[in-house]
């Protein structure tokens, strides 16, 4: 499949025999702060509608202040309210994100338990892992630590987050199973195209793609602003990051042409800017999904959510969208590969 070659229009995916998403996963960063107060009872109760929705799927971290024990509660509440039977049906990828220093046996056991404990399972469907140093050479023995807790069934599924193309390669090389990268990848960022996602499909490696919306930078709201936007009006920690992205990127006269364009495609097709952003990423090779930000029970996007799956880009579409861009910076060249923002 090319890179803008439309996918089965279908709102799941299967990662692995055992594991199926659906591709609109529910991002859980904007829990940890910097996104406005949390309600721990309103949140609670807004991932019951998400799942209610059909949107099942949960994206977090064990450094993402109350995520994990977020999804506790909320199987708690499922269950007690559906029986245990539902609980079957909620996908809930983790992280573990160590600080950087040597890595033993006993730290990822106890780490995994602690993930484990937090919410409640007795197995993480998905643990994506992160590293911070590549000098730091322990995240090999990380993984190596990790693959033996997915032997012993704490773990169903191993992944990476924001891991570039070169590091990937020695994973593989020692023979360590990888499921999925998550890395950033959106209109803005292409970056993966260069490497990663070639990597990804000689290798069947599955990319989750989180800044698809650019912390919501890629919707109406910000549409038809001459002015760029103010430090009142980048409110939220995502909005600062891509921000940033969009300065390097282009800047930000070049990113209203490329709003308006979208917003031409929106209306061709009934939909929102957003949702022609995600599904523009999801059409994408190896893309098994794509993270959309949850402020629970400050914002409600399940609806517009819901749109995606209701329509196809055409040709026309991405040679719109491709006008654009050929304007843009080369964020490989600017930034580097998948990741290295990080590093």
């Amino acid at each position: 499949m090319n890179n803008n070659s439309p996918v089965e229009n279908n709102s799941h995916f299967e990662l692995a025999s055992d594991l199926t998403i659906n591709r609109l996963v529910n991002g859980m960063w904007q829990v940890a702060g910097g996104h406005g107060y949390i309600d721990h009872a309103k949140a609670i109760d807004e991932m019951l509608r998400y799942h209610e929705s059909g949107f099942t799927s949960w994206d977090l971290a064990d450094i993402y202040g109350p995520a994990e024990d977020f999804i506790g509660h909320f199987r708690k509440r499922l269950s007690e309210i559906k029986g245990n039977e539902e609980l079957s049906k909620v996908q809930a990828l983790t992280k573990w994100v160590p600080r950087p220093g040597k890595i033993t046996k006993s730290i990822v056991n106890e780490s995994i338990q602690s993930s484990l404990d937090r919410m409640g399972v007795e197995s993480l469907d998905l643990l994506q892992f992160h590293w911070w140093d590549y000098d730091n050479p322990y995240y090999m023995d990380a993984l190596s630590f990790l693959s033996d807790l997915r032997d012993e069934g704490k773990i169903k599924h191993v992944g990476l987050t924001n891991f570039d193309t070169e590091h990937l390669q020695i994973i593989l090389d020692a023979d360590t199973q990888i499921l999925s990268n998550q890395i950033q990848y959106s209109i803005i960022d292409r970056r993966s195209e260069k490497k990663m996602v070639p990597f990804c499909e000689e290798h069947h490696i599955k990319i989750l793609a989180y800044g698809t919306l650019c912390g919501g930078l890629l919707t109406e709201k910000f549409l038809g602003r001459e002015q760029e936007p103010s430090g009142y009006d980048l409110d939220t920690l995502s909005l600062q990051k891509y921000k940033k992205m969009i300065d390097r990127w282009g800047g930000w006269k070049l990113f209203q042409e490329l709003l308006s364009n979208l917003n031409d495609i929106a209306q061709k097709h009934q939909v929102t800017i957003a949702n022609v952003a995600t599904r523009y990423i999801l059409d994408k090779s190896c893309v098994a999904g794509v993270l959309i930000g949850a402020r629970l029970g400050i914002t409600d996007h399940i609806n517009s959510n819901s749109q995606v799956f209701d329509f196809v880009l055409d040709r026309d579409d991405y040679a719109k969208i491709e006008d654009v861009c050929e304007k843009s910076n080369d964020l490989f060249e600017v930034i580097g590969d998948c990741g290295d923002e990080y590093r």
